[in-house]
């Protein structure tokens, strides 16, 4: 059903690119604004591009660091998708499949900071090592 003036809650299709990327920030806003583990992963990436910038990481190294970054962040926004979707199936009853649904999701974040716990090592642990030993 077609968004017309008279309706503000959209039902359809976007219209146009310019519409869709709209929707698409304004989801981001409500991940960043609502979802407190997505600001601590969006902290933590901008420290670890300062970071990586601080030790003259190089290209390689610094494109695998933003990739680990942006795993967890895109980790955190699906987690964040599918608690939302699950809460409005269950309308906050208790179901343990609901249980099973988030902690697996919730799973999938913590295996992606692991994956980016591990980049971060062996990318920048070499040359933060010279500052301890």
């Amino acid at each position: 059903m077609p968004m017309d003036s008279q309706n503000k809650y959209q039902t359809g299709k976007n219209k146009s690119f310019c519409q869709s990327l709209q929707h698409a920030l304004q989801g981001l806003q409500a991940v960043f604004l609502g979802e407190r583990n997505f600001r601590f992963h969006l902290v933590a990436t901008v420290v670890v591009l300062i970071l990586a910038e601080l030790l003259h990481v190089g290209l390689e190294h610094l494109l695998w660091l933003v990739l680990a970054c942006f795993l967890v962040l895109l980790a955190e926004v699906f987690n964040s998708t599918v608690e939302a979707l699950v809460d409005l199936i269950v309308a906050k009853h208790y179901h343990p499949l609901a249980k099973r649904v988030k902690d697996m999701s919730a799973g999938f974040v913590l295996l992606a900071a692991v994956l980016a716990l591990i980049v971060g090592l062996i990318v920048l642990g070499p040359p933060l090592s010279h500052f301890w030993f």
